[in-house]
């Protein structure tokens, strides 16, 4: 608390005018709570408060323009959540944490909110359910999922990371496994079902730190230069510019930071390309490690994690982390151009 105080303090007056002007309204206040705790469209936030769409919009916009609350599209959706970097997120969270969660209007937004969490659970079970028979037989073929999340973390290893993304997250589970080395973590997809689920279970783990959203992995929507970690997990072998991808997402990664790329090795099932809509048929270490210099990145480790059972239809899955290399190509050009000088 001490910390969100001092943040505060570093508001400038004006600034500091803004965000109480903007906070100080009921609604507006009430809103600041929900999202808080949960991305909502406009339609959940109508469900929650009662209150008409055109007056909620407004209360929002009211609060995007101050910086409280952030607006972010995905398909045909906005969706809206709590300002969660800088002196924004620490004046929300220094209010919220001073509001008694037990005042009626409080208690019953936090009760809607459930609901409106129960709907999307229900949804996102309902698309797993109608997919899952495929995911199960595609399990089958490669090493146990356990083995392959010890093999990430462990190339890993004691690493702790400001800004994560993770590039078609699917399910939410890479985000899972390194939310907690992670001070803030962001998952993209391009599938409004598989971010839909990916949303409850990050909730349902109690993970508050990550969040997800919808991108093209050719064309990010993401700041350059910004990350210190992103992984790339079991999504190359669908694209038809594997290279394109990596390059992109080498240019989102910070000067020394780090891409851990997870996918299969090389194999002849054709049958995912035909049923599954698999478009490359894994990747060899050469290719891959060509990939990755074109993108300026430095091969760290190579890991391949093959099943137990010793079978031509089973599937190796390979892992490789690489570095971004900028600062260590600016500290060699200086280190040869002391010795120059010497």
């Amino acid at each position: 608390m001490l910390k969100q105080v001092n943040n505060m303090q570093n508001l400038s007056l004006d600034e500091s005018v803004a965000f109480l002007r903007a906070a100080g309204e009921q609604t507006r206040l009430r809103l600041i709570a929900l999202l808080c705790k949960s991305d909502l469209t406009v339609s959940d936030l109508t469900e929650i408060l009662g209150q008409s769409q055109p007056r909620i919009s407004r209360h929002l916009r009211l609060l995007v323009e101050a910086g409280l609350a952030e607006r972010y599209q995905e398909g045909a959706w906005a969706y809206f959540r709590s300002s969660d970097q800088g002196v924004s997120s620490a004046f929300n969270r220094f209010m919220i944490d001073h509001i008694d969660i037990d005042d009626p209007l409080i208690a019953r937004d936090a009760e809607r909110l459930d609901g409106v969490k129960r709907k999307r659970a229900e949804k996102a079970a309902l698309y797993f359910d109608k997919n899952a028979s495929d995911w199960d037989s595609l399990r089958t073929l490669h090493a146990s999922e356990k083995r392959v999340e010890s093999a990430m973390l462990e190339m890993i290893g004691d690493r702790q990371f400001g800004q994560m993304l993770d590039l078609g997250t699917g399910t939410g589970r890479v985000l899972e496994i390194f939310a907690p080395i992670c001070q803030r973590a962001i998952g993209l997809d391009g599938s409004h079902d598989m971010l839909s689920y990916a949303r409850v279970n990050l909730e349902n783990a109690g993970i508050g730190n990550a969040q997800v959203r919808n991108g093209d992995i050719y064309q990010l929507p993401t700041l350059r230069n910004s990350y210190d970690f992103v992984s790339i997990h079991q999504v190359l072998h669908y694209l038809d510019d594997p290279a394109l991808a990596i390059k992109e997402a080498a240019r989102a990664l910070a000067p020394s930071g780090v891409m851990l790329i997870v996918d299969f090795a090389t194999h002849g099932l054709e049958f995912l390309r035909e049923q599954h809509a698999h478009l490359r048929l894994g990747f060899s270490h050469d290719q891959m490690k060509e990939w990755l210099e074109l993108a300026d990145l430095e091969i760290l480790e190579v890991r391949d994690v093959a099943p137990q059972i010793s079978d031509q239809n089973n599937l190796t899955v390979t892992l490789w982390l690489a570095r971004d290399q900028r600062i260590l190509m600016a500290e060699n050009t200086a280190k040869n151009n002391q010795e120059l000088v010497v």
